[in-house]
């Protein structure tokens, strides 16, 4: 027996060595960086809609800026010696 998932079940895992929490709700799923606000949200609809709603939702995580401090700080300092 399953249990209904009524409201937002939280979760912290560990994603290369950074801790980022993981909502689960009765629209979709959201992956956030620990302390911060905007993440990467997928609507379970995406999911289970084929690969078209997939691949629009993983393309707009690549907009979402999901990556720890450090990880940022290094490519920035990659990509100012680029100019």
């Amino acid at each position: 027996m399953t249990t209904r998932l009524d409201g937002p079940l939280k979760r912290e895992i560990d994603i290369a060595g950074a801790p980022y929490t993981l909502t689960l709700t009765p629209d979709g799923l959201t992956l956030v960086l620990k302390g911060k606000r905007k993440g990467f949200h997928v609507a379970w609809s995406a999911l289970v809609s084929g690969d078209a709603a997939l691949a629009t939702a993983l393309n707009a995580s690549l907009a979402a800026n999901l990556r720890p401090a450090a990880t940022r700080e290094g490519d920035d300092a990659k990509t100012s010696n680029r100019k």
